[in-house]
């Protein structure tokens, strides 16, 4: 008797899940809809942005991340646009190719270094932990914290000590380019494009040997700051994938921070992943000047009137230490109290560079390389941040353009993190084969 029941609960089954209200297409979602759903994907990926500057002033007792900073990125502003992972960054300028020079570069790497251990250690370890695998960056997510990671942008503080790339990747460094504006001992930078003054034409012997020690230790290798010769190089001697940690793509604009189809293409073939950057005159260099224009215009009017000083750039980064940020600190006041008038009168003749201009390319790039080869970058702090996604707490319209543009829950989750930290197991699966283990 129970046998003849089983066909009749079945078809049951089946009539009720049919029955069952199926999720809409994006497209013929409301905007609340669509907002609700987006809001669900962003809470249930791992959102993570590999390129954030740092002035380890901002990293003390009395003033650090866990206060709400007028720095693009600090604890308070992670939490409220649901970002879950910040690549801190060891930034060096780039200086005098001498004894001198390099002793001045690895005082400023250990300065910066010492503030990313400070903030995950003793600052606020409760709050955000410092990761070194993919799998440390899920454990310290399913916690409840925020994550810390560092990359290096720039290779000059190693000097011509070539001990010091496993000394940073003790240190936590698990990317390091070998240039940045300007070129080290190591690369070539993408600056040579401006004058056609090179030191290199790619890569130096040392640069070389440098490769071969961060695949062996699992330093992913950062390509979004060296020449092309030298990208091109590096892309060959690696025996595992590389990244660009915040470039674009120069296809869509001519500038030589971005890289071009021949650097993509072979990126692909590498395995690596270029992580799209939200920095406005590499993804519209034309839209930017036109509102930067018109922004001084009505920013250089507004301050007269309120007796407030706009110090141009000179003069701005010729200051120091705290004088820096107190100055950026004011600005900003400045800027939030008249952001209405400022962005009206702006907006109605020069719009900014948006979000929807970093989708593009994004876009691009996935159509050109595949999306399992983009990832996602701001430079906040460092010069980056478009219109819907200034700062840290506005992380979460990116989301929501991805939805509006199509892409699926899991893709977006790919682009955020996914995609980089394969690239990140990849690296380190390649170093423990060179090690022996």
């Amino acid at each position: 008797m129970k046998k003849q029941w089983k066909p009749l609960l079945l078809a049951a089954f089946f009539v009720l899940a049919a029955c069952e209200p199926k999720q809409k297409e994006v497209g013929d979602m409301t905007e609340a809809e669509l907002t609700e759903y987006a809001k669900g994907i962003h809470e249930r990926v791992i959102t993570l942005d590999t390129h954030d500057d740092i002035n380890t002033s901002n990293f003390t007792a009395e003033r650090n991340y866990t206060q709400r900073l007028s720095t693009q990125v600090n604890l308070p502003k992670m939490e409220e646009g649901g970002l879950d992972v910040a690549w801190f960054i060891v930034y060096t300028g780039q200086g005098e190719l001498t004894e001198e020079g390099y002793a001045k570069a690895y005082e400023n790497a250990d300065d910066k270094f010492n503030a990313i251990h400070r903030l995950t250690k003793e600052i606020a370890p409760d709050k955000i932990g410092l990761a070194l695998t993919s799998d440390d960056v899920r454990s310290i997510v399913a916690s409840g914290r925020k994550v810390a990671m560092i990359g290096i942008e720039n290779g000059y503080p190693i000097g011509t000590d070539i001990s010091r790339v496993k000394e940073f990747y003790d240190r936590g460094a698990r990317y390091m380019s070998l240039a940045h504006n300007g070129h080290s001992q190591l690369s070539d930078s993408n600056t040579g494009e401006r004058d056609s003054v090179w030191l290199h034409n790619g890569l130096s012997d040392l640069g070389s040997e440098v490769i071969a020690e961060m695949n062996k230790w699992g330093i992913m290798i950062d390509i979004s700051h060296p020449s092309k010769a030298a990208n091109m190089e590096m892309m060959k001697l690696s025996k595992a994938p590389v990244i660009a940690s915040h470039s674009s793509a120069r296809a869509l604009n001519d500038v030589s921070r971005n890289l071009d189809d021949e650097q993509l293409m072979m990126l692909k073939e590498n395995g690596g992943v270029v992580q799209t950057v939200a920095f406005r005159s590499y993804l519209n260099t034309d839209k930017n000047s036109a509102n930067r224009q018109k922004s001084n215009e009505v920013n250089a009017r507004i301050a007269e009137r309120e007796n407030f000083e706009i110090k141009p750039g000179g003069m701005f980064r010729a200051m120091t230490g705290g004088a820096q940020s107190d100055y950026l600190e004011a600005y900003r006041a400045f800027q939030e109290k008249h952001s209405a008038e400022i962005t009206e009168a702006i907006n109605a003749e020069a719009p900014p560079v948006d979000v929807s201009d970093f989708v593009d390319h994004i876009d691009y790039l996935v159509n050109k390389i595949g999306l399992e080869h983009v990832g996602i970058s701001s430079d906040f702090d460092g010069g980056g941040g478009v219109e819907g996604w200034n700062d840290a707490s506005e992380t979460f319209n990116v989301t929501l353009e991805l939805v509006r543009r199509g892409y699926t829950e899991e893709q977006i989750g790919m682009l955020w993190s996914g995609n980089l930290l394969r690239v990140l197991d990849e690296v380190q699966a390649v170093a423990k084969q060179i090690q022996g283990k």
